[in-house]
């Protein structure tokens, strides 16, 4: 088995995307851990904030067959390849880690480098695994969010009521 990370956003239908995420995720992988909710403020555009998290699991799926799931519950829930990079979307699911792998093939890019650039995934991963080490820096995901210029931060925690009912 080994523990993969991923990062979930979304600014259009949140309310309905990511629970619909988690469930399909948990039917997936099974037991999930769930980083809280934050709401960030677009990034590279203007628009409704975005809901994120990051979620943990346990897997014996090879990477690109967990790559490839991932891509199938975005177009399941209504996202489309055909936007440009920064813009609104019902779903993002990156896989940002998977175990101490180091990979760069194509759109798979492990670790993620939005690790170390954005708050709303880096915030996050570090509340749920802020003892694991950078695979490539070899530093804490708490020390780097404790280093992190938090100066122009636009996000914060949030309890969304479909939290306080897990998703099935």
């Amino acid at each position: 088995m080994i523990r993969g990370y991923i990062s979930i956003g979304s600014n259009i239908s949140k309310d309905k995307n990511i629970p619909a995420s988690l469930i399909a995720l948990r039917h997936l992988f099974g037991n999930l851990i769930l980083s809280g909710i934050y709401e960030s403020e677009p990034v590279g555009f203007s628009g409704d904030t975005f809901y994120n998290a990051v979620v943990g699991f346990d897997s014996d799926l090879d990477v690109k067959t967990v790559a490839k799931s991932l891509r199938q519950i975005e177009q399941d829930q209504g996202r489309t390849r055909d936007c440009k990079k920064f813009s609104a979307r019902t779903l993002d699911l990156d896989l940002i880690l998977f175990g101490n792998l180091i990979i760069s093939d194509g759109r798979l890019q492990i670790p993620r480098d939005e690790i170390e650039r954005y708050a709303f995934v880096l915030e996050p991963l570090a509340e749920i695994a802020g003892t694991l080490q950078h695979p490539v820096s070899l530093i804490t995901y708490a020390e780097l969010w404790d280093k992190f210029d938090k100066s122009n931060l636009k996000q914060h925690r949030i309890n969304p009521a479909w939290l306080t009912e897990p998703p099935d």
